[in-house]
């Protein structure tokens, strides 16, 4: 019997952390790098950088480590007894031992994930695959305390002046004060920003241009639902009911996010246009210009110190430059404009695009009778939505651990890791829906799948689509039921339709462009200025000198300037370490 298998995972874990310790306490890089394998990873989010970073090799890793941890005060790592015990896992293919950790630092509390790889053990090296370090709360500014200092007194003594709602009301129009955090956008990503500064005591006002909060989800598409299961989706501090649906509409999600705002007393400004701003270096604040709807389109300039971009990482939509279109003289419609397909019924109708946006919309456009023609413009990824979309998150929120356990080892996984794992996951969705597949080359679409086979998480992080969690559309295009041409087959366009490379001609009704939304860096030129534009440079996507995607949820070349956005997981996970890196500057405990 193998020895080494009947090994407590706490003790091995443990005796690790031992070795972590003094290597710490001595400050000795060859200690410090006999401790990691040669292939291993340290991703640090906010507790020894202030940044979110990922450094890859032992000897990388290991110089680093020791660097930052000195520069942060990082010391006393331990088995966290509170949280989730220290288990034999299978991650991305290998037998280890997962371990959550706590830690301290000079100015807050941490927690983390190291990963142990069995077969090394097996071999005589009790070396760390994975190290997350994280910051989990600034000492003596802790949510709870915080929150239990802004409690009102129980009853009120004077019955005729103002009460709750009148001073809520009063507080939400900031006309004595300014907001520290000016948030644009007021989707999941802006609400999920203020409600973790809310619980750390920041001033934060969200302002959105919609006439009604969650109108960003309300007026999309007719048939819109989110195509990943709830139990990945839940929203900070208040998580979805258990009676919810797995899968869930757009008008759900809208009116989840204006109760969450009137639950967690956000302050928001709806029919609010962010018009731009500009930074006063010597004050160390914006000026940012507000137009108000509701004052007849007045303008109001706010002073704040932070401001989030929470306009999500695909909110401008893309018009791309497609030559002769401009002959066709029917309608043409972006999708973010596209509501349903009921008056198009017995019409023809191209969708431009094969990610989701356009297959839910081409699905729409067929189940009300439009004859519905797919243009495919580049390969695209394929996958079921169940159960081969969900393996992904399947791998972090099945059965076990507690949701704040969950989501710690969710960003526990570096990228080198991410992608090896994705790429096993991927073959399997593959296997799993190769009748799809062979259907759908069958009628001449093209397939990829993703970045050397990782998959659709990836794509997501990398571009923000390129991909289809099929819910049926694809299989009416594989049927023949849903037309499919290549956008690289037409001619030119007519002015009722389209004529081909082949000398057809086909006749349009109706055209849709499904063809994606420009990135959050777009907007910075036009709202910042070039100047700023220059200097914060890419948003999304990833860094490959850090191995995390472009200044999301981190300080920006540009002070007081941050962004958020992507998944509603992302959100709920990241919003977190934003919230903690502004009160730290705040305090003046972390750089500005």
């Amino acid at each position: 019997m193998d020895v080494e298998l009947n090994r407590d995972a706490k003790q091995i874990a443990t005796d690790w952390l031992v070795g972590l310790n003094a290597a710490l306490h001595t400050r000795d890089p060859r200690q410090l790098a006999a401790l990691f394998a040669a292939d291993g990873d340290w991703r640090d989010i906010v507790a020894l950088t202030w940044t979110i970073e990922t450094v890859s090799d032992r000897e990388p890793v290991a110089r680093r480590l020791l660097e930052a941890a000195a520069a942060a005060g990082a010391r006393d790592f331990a088995v966290d007894p509170d949280r989730h015990p220290p288990r034999d896992v299978e991650r991305a293919g290998e037998d280890c031992i997962e371990a959550i950790l706590k830690f301290e630092t000079a100015v807050g509390r941490g927690a983390g994930i190291v990963r142990l790889r069995r077969s090394d053990c097996r071999a005589g090296a009790t070396v760390a695959w994975t190290l997350l370090t994280t910051l989990e709360e600034l000492k003596g500014y802790e949510e709870e305390t915080i929150l239990e200092a802004a409690e009102e007194p129980a009853f009120e003594r004077d019955f005729h002046g103002p009460n709750w709602l009148d001073r809520r009301r009063r507080a939400a129009r900031y006309e004595d004060r300014e907001p520290q955090v000016l948030i644009v956008g007021g989707g999941h990503a802006g609400v999920t920003a203020a409600a973790r500064l809310k619980g750390l005591g920041i001033e934060a006002l969200v302002v959105d241009r919609m006439e009604r909060i969650g109108d960003n989800w309300r007026k999309r598409y007719h048939g819109l639902k989110l195509h990943n299961q709830k139990h990945s989706n839940h929203f900070p501090y208040l998580p979805f009911p258990r009676t919810w649906p797995k899968y869930i509409a757009k008008d759900k999600i809208a009116n989840w996010i204006e109760s969450y705002v009137e639950t967690l007393e956000i302050d928001f400004w709806t029919r609010t246009t962010f018009r731009g701003a500009t930074w006063d270096a010597a004050q160390r604040r914006w000026t940012a210009q507000l137009a108000l709807a509701d004052a007849d389109g007045a303008g109001r300039a706010l002073h704040p110190r932070h401001i989030i971009m929470a306009t999500s990482v695909s909110g401008t939509p893309n018009i791309p430059e497609i030559p002769t279109l401009d002959r066709f003289k029917g309608p043409v419609v972006h999708s973010s404009k596209f509501a349903d397909g009921a008056a198009w019924k017995g019409r023809h109708a191209y969708v431009f695009g094969t990610g989701t946006s356009a297959h839910d919309i081409a699905q729409d456009l067929h189940g009300n009778g439009a004859h519905t023609t797919i243009v495919q413009r580049s390969p695209t990824l394929i996958v079921n939505v169940e159960p081969s979309a969900q393996l992904y998150d399947g791998v972090y929120y099945g059965p076990g651990p507690v949701y704040e356990d969950r989501d710690l080892i969710n960003i526990s996984v570096p990228l080198r890791m991410m992608k090896r794992a994705h790429r096993i996951l991927t073959d399997k969705a593959r296997e799993l829906d190769a009748p799809l597949l062979q259907g759908l080359e069958k009628v001449g679409f093209r397939l990829e799948f993703g970045e050397d086979g990782t998959g659709w998480p990836l794509k997501y992080r990398s571009r923000g689509g390129g991909y289809y969690f099929n819910v049926g559309a694809s299989d009416l295009v594989a049927r023949g039921e849903i037309g499919l041409i290549q956008h690289a087959d037409i001619a030119e366009f007519t002015t009722s339709g389209m004529k081909m490379k082949d000398g057809r001609s086909r006749p349009a009704d109706l055209i849709v462009l499904a063809t994606g939304y420009k990135g959050q860096d777009y907007l910075v030129g036009q709202l910042f200025g070039p100047e700023v534009a220059r200097k914060v440079g890419a948003v999304w996507g990833f860094d490959p000198r850090t191995q995390e995607l472009n200044n999301m949820w981190v300080p920006t070349a540009q002070p007081g300037l941050w962004f958020t956005g992507g998944s509603f997981a992302q959100c709920r996970m990241y919003s977190k370490y934003l919230a903690l890196q502004i009160k730290a500057q705040e305090l003046g405990l972390a750089p500005a």
